[in-house]
């Protein structure tokens, strides 16, 4: 997935005959309506740093780079960035989850209060830390700067009964309210399947990282993997071979009982499988040379879960969620994508097809 500024041979040639099946004006309107959605997200609330340095020297005392700090950044990432990237596109969003009583808590709660939105529902327990992913970029003054090092920093332990009994009571609460469900599982505690069992709305979709089949009987919709996250789940390797992606993908719908499954493949596209519907796979939108793929998957859930509430097929939010994801990783950092953004492109393809 990548943007429209630098078509490769590859996204020019393969697109036109995929996207043929659906309706770009309409897809306009589906985005149109997005401002209408209210979306719960449930997850795990992830600070991502990047701190950048100009190479100054290798140390004296180790074969290792000294950096003049340039500057520090922080952006929402892994649940966070799912519900910055709803903000961005104009819907309600009611997020979900902990953070700690400390300066990763105190920046992620403060940069939503900046964009309106409503932070009740993050419950903010002492003696947790907040997840934060710190990268550290080394570059010349006329370079690209590059990743060296990254460090996280995140609890230990697991969360008390009586803080996930707080976190259970806001995102009952905020389900009913919303009617669609975004759970962002990063396997830090705050989003479960034994949770998200326990939520009733009319959509629940799902992200998770590390336990795709333990959400068996969650009354799950949709679920959007990455490639090797569905082969891990089921301990084969896909490779090249679109039929054993195709088949552990009607595995997947199977046993968790979904509606739709999209699966994330990096360079080679998106596939996105129905019940009862052929397999149907989507080329990257833009460029296969991508600047940045910082939680470009958080962009994709977010999207296609928005499609999907605002009524459209599960076919048209993969190819909305295509476009996105195109967009988003040819920008710097943990980036998202607005509403502005993503109309612009699908006008321009309108235009390049007529």
């Amino acid at each position: 997935m990548s943007t429209p500024s630098k078509k490769s041979k590859r996204s020019a040639a393969a697109p036109a005959e995929a996207r043929a099946s659906v309706d770009i004006t309409h897809l306009l309107d589906i985005v149109g309506a997005f401002s209408r959605q209210t979306i719960c997200v449930v997850g795990d609330f992830v600070l991502d740093e990047f701190v950048s340095g100009e190479i100054s020297r290798v140390s004296r005392e180790a074969p290792v780079l000294i950096l003049r700090h340039r500057r520090s950044e922080a952006y929402p990432g892994g649940a966070a960035n799912a519900v910055n990237n709803l903000a961005d596109l104009g819907a309600r969003v009611l997020p979900v989850g902990v953070v700690g009583a400390d300066n990763g808590g105190r920046t992620l709660l403060e940069y939503f209060k900046r964009k309106r939105v409503d932070v009740s529902g993050i419950v903010c327990a002492s003696g947790w830390v907040t997840t934060t992913k710190t990268r550290y970029l080394a570059g010349w003054t006329h370079t690209t700067e590059q990743q060296v090092l990254r460090v996280d920093h995140e609890s230990f332990g697991t969360l008390s009964k009586a803080m996930q009994a707080r976190i259970e009571r806001k995102a009952r609460q905020f389900a009913r309210r919303a009617g669609t469900v975004l759970v962002s599982d990063y396997g830090l505690g705050a989003a479960t399947p034994a949770l998200t069992r326990k939520l009733k709305a009319k959509r629940i979709m799902l992200d998770s990282r590390y336990r795709l089949l333990e959400y068996r009987g969650a009354r799950i919709m949709a679920a959007t993997p990455n490639e090797p996250e569905l082969e891990a789940a089921y301990q084969t390797r896909v490779g090249t071979d679109t039929r054993k992606l195709e088949a552990l993908g009607a595995r997947a719908l199977h046993d968790l009982g979904l509606k739709a499954l999209l699966v994330t493949r990096g360079k080679d596209g998106l596939a996105i499988l129905e019940r009862n519907r052929p397999p149907q796979h989507i080329p990257i939108y833009g460029s296969d040379t991508p600047v940045d793929v910082t939680g470009a998957g958080d962009t994709v859930i977010a999207v296609f879960t928005l499609a999907v509430a605002a009524g459209a097929s599960y076919l048209e939010a993969a190819h909305l969620a295509n476009y996105a994801g195109g967009l988003v990783v040819m920008k710097r950092r943990t980036a998202s994508i607005t509403r502005a953004e993503l109309e612009s492109a699908l006008r321009r393809e309108a235009t390049a097809e007529r």
